[in-house]
């Protein structure tokens, strides 16, 4: 870890290990307040936009910074992820009204999906390949504070003090880390300019409707709902061409299928998380704080076993990859034994302390292989679509669940997504390739970003 606090690193760790656990907290806070917002600004039947917002604004941003920091350098795109983010904080908190709060949800989306992409462009520049594991570690661990006290103190500050400062609470800590960034953007080198990408704008706005198409129907089953969520995915499918690697959704060895692993343990992992709390609170009679300890558990599996992998960083990616999905299979076929009503309800921990760990060696490594096989002309548009994948492989597969749970139960949804990380596991075994040198697999091509 001494690598991330080397002078010359030292500020942007700080400034993105905080920007990430200030974006967490948000998130966490959010969910914790929501019944106490909407109630005070009457928007109880719109309970689910703040939400919606939010994602959708994320997953666009997600795709034009990526596209901005190709084309202008990401000197010039850092700042607005901390921009847009603040200033949505400040015009949800003022909000007198839920249409002004989701006006503010929207730029906390713009802002978060901007610093999620830059983050990840900043590491590829500011580490060295050998560090950056260990970079990626301490991204994972500035979720758990966040994960283990946000809800709480959410809770207290909603009941204390009052829902605004959820949000106004968090805007002085975004000025300090966006501060800390300011001598990093001076010591980035000059940027050779990428040519736009012609149809992405659009192909984003295709992807964040397919998306809260899909979280909709997920949220409201019916047979309208199916119909909804068909077209969301047949959307996905036309915005994705443009979005992700030629050869993504088929595989095809190197960067596409390492993107296409990153929404495979997104989807396998967030689709029965979702459920954990339900199924121990309607099924075996949990209160809310204890179905949702499982959850920290597998946070701090997920934190501790990314930071585990930053420091061996001398292992191979594609061998922790696929351990990964191991362990994400393994903890998601073990909830199946909690799922029904003569299941044993505390198996959800180590279930969850499994699939967490899975997650924490597996998304940390398809970050460490997707910027290895990056160049610095298209290092935005490679974080872009990692984290879409993320983004769509959740959206896909928790629709799935949506549909399948109130019809099969939780555990047919946690025994198929357990064979989505098997899958996984058989799929990049022989095709998720260490790069050689100049970021491609030795003897090909770069892949194509266009159709496919």
């Amino acid at each position: 870890m001494t690598a991330l606090w080397a002078p010359d690193r030292r500020a942007a760790t700080v400034g993105i290990v905080l920007l990430v656990t200030l974006t967490a907290f948000e998130r966490m806070g959010v969910t914790t307040a929501m019944p106490r917002l909407v109630a005070e600004l009457h928007g109880e039947e719109l309970y689910a936009w703040p939400f919606l917002s939010f994602l959708v604004a994320s997953v666009v941003a997600t795709v034009l910074a990526g596209q901005l920091c190709d084309r202008y350098g990401p000197a010039r795109v850092v700042m607005a992820g901390p921009a847009l983010f603040l200033v949505g904080l400040l015009v949800a908190g003022f909000a007198p009204s839920i249409p002004v709060l989701l006006a503010g949800r929207v730029l906390q989306g713009l802002g978060a999906g901007t610093q999620t992409v830059v983050s990840t462009v900043l590491i590829g520049l500011v580490y060295p390949e050998r560090d950056r594991p260990a970079a990626f570690g301490a991204v994972s661990a500035a979720w758990v504070l966040p994960a283990l006290i946000g809800p709480a103190v959410s809770g207290v500050v909603t009941e204390r003090i009052g829902w605004r400062f959820v949000f106004l609470g968090l805007v002085p800590l975004v000025v300090v880390a966006a501060l800390l960034l300011v001598p990093v953007l001076r010591r980035l080198p000059e940027h050779d300019g990428a040519p736009p990408r012609q149809g992405r704008l659009l192909a984003a706005v295709g992807a964040a409707a397919g998306v809260a198409g899909l979280s909709w129907a997920a949220q409201h089953p019916s047979a309208v709902m199916v119909a909804l969520g068909l077209a969301s995915l047949a959307v996905l499918y036309v915005a994705q061409r443009s979005l992700l690697p030629a050869g993504t959704l088929l595989a095809r060895r190197g960067l596409p299928v390492t993107i296409l692993a990153r929404g495979l343990l997104a989807g396998a992992y967030f689709s029965c998380v979702a459920y954990v709390p339900l199924t121990l609170t309607v099924v075996h009679g949990f209160d809310p704080l204890l179905a949702g300890l499982p959850l920290t558990v597998g946070s701090l599996g997920w934190a501790s076993a990314s930071a585990w992998q930053g420091r061996h960083r001398d292992l191979a990616r594609p061998v922790l990859l696929r351990w990964g999905f191991v362990f994400v299979a393994a903890g998601v076929a073990t909830l199946s034994l909690v799922a029904p009503a003569w299941g044993v309800p505390w198996v959800a921990l180590p279930a969850m302390a499994l699939a967490g760990a899975g997650m924490g060696l597996g998304v940390s490594s398809v970050s460490v292989l997707t910027l290895a096989a990056s160049t610095p002309s298209d290092r935005g548009f490679n974080s872009s679509a990692m984290w879409l994948a993320d983004q769509l492989g959740s959206a896909v597969l928790v629709g799935i669940g949506g549909i399948l749970v109130p019809a099969a139960g939780a555990g047919t949804l946690n025994l198929l997504m357990a064979g989505v990380a098997v899958v996984g596991a058989v799929v990049t075994g022989p095709r998720v390739t260490s790069p050689g040198p100049g970021g491609h697999r030795p003897g090909s091509r770069p892949p194509r970003r266009s159709a496919g």
